[in-house]
């Protein structure tokens, strides 16, 4: 799964890596983003810039948005299957920006669980595959949210967990946010690990367990 994640580079890297983005002034340094937060998002709505979406999606005939905290991560797998995702696989599409993300390893003889900052080599941010939904409060106003895909772990990533982020690679970007309702066969082939050589793990301190905790000290390593 993906819980905990960072996009703490400088608004000029974000713009960089997402070229005629708009919005990346508007970012500030995160370092421990976690559930029901605001995140980073551009949507395939043809726009091409950057939207704060809540983190943990609501699907548009929930009744309860608590289920939110539920959808923080879609299992690539299953997405054309799943009540909750199918129909936001086929039509609402999204990168969630990111330059970094937290997994938890099991030390079996510590009894304990270690925090591992993940990123890649060059440090350069990229972006989760994610899926949106609107979802209409009492009120009547939108509420849009987000997930985050996920799938099995590289070589990298097996040793710490047993599952990982989708990170689409930049050449993926514009097919992951085409418009209109997609073949999902094709769009599922896009759902694979990320080169492990590109990527590195790093240990940090439990404070990251702690989402009060948002300073670039968790990133040192420990």
């Amino acid at each position: 799964m993906c819980g905990r994640f960072t996009l703490a580079s400088d608004p000029a890297a974000v713009q960089a890596a997402f070229p005629g983005v708009e919005g990346a002034e508007q970012l500030a340094a995160r370092y421990n983003v976690a559930p029901t937060q605001a995140v980073a998002v551009i949507r395939n709505n043809g726009l091409y810039r950057i939207e704060m979406l809540q983190w943990g999606l609501i699907p548009s005939w929930a009744k309860d948005p608590a289920i939110g905290s539920r959808l923080i991560n879609a299992r690539a797998e299953t997405l054309a299957e799943k009540p909750s995702f199918r129909t936001a696989f086929r039509r609402r599409r999204c990168l969630i920006l990111a330059d970094g993300f937290y997994e938890w390893r099991t030390d079996p003889t510590a009894r304990r669980k270690t925090p591992i900052y993940i990123r890649l080599k060059s440090g350069q941010p990229f972006a989760f595959a994610g899926l949106w939904e609107e979802w209409r409060t009492p009120n009547g106003e939108a509420l849009p949210t987000c997930t985050i895909v996920t799938t099995t772990p590289n070589e990298l990533l097996e040793t710490v967990h047993n599952r990982m982020p989708v990170i689409l690679p930049h050449a993926a970007h514009d097919r992951w946010l085409a418009q209109g309702e997609q073949d999902t066969a094709g769009l599922a082939e896009l759902l694979r690990p990320f080169p492990a050589e590109e990527m590195e793990a790093v240990p940090v301190s439990t404070r990251v367990n702690d989402p009060r905790h948002d300073a670039a000290e968790l990133l040192n390593p420990v």
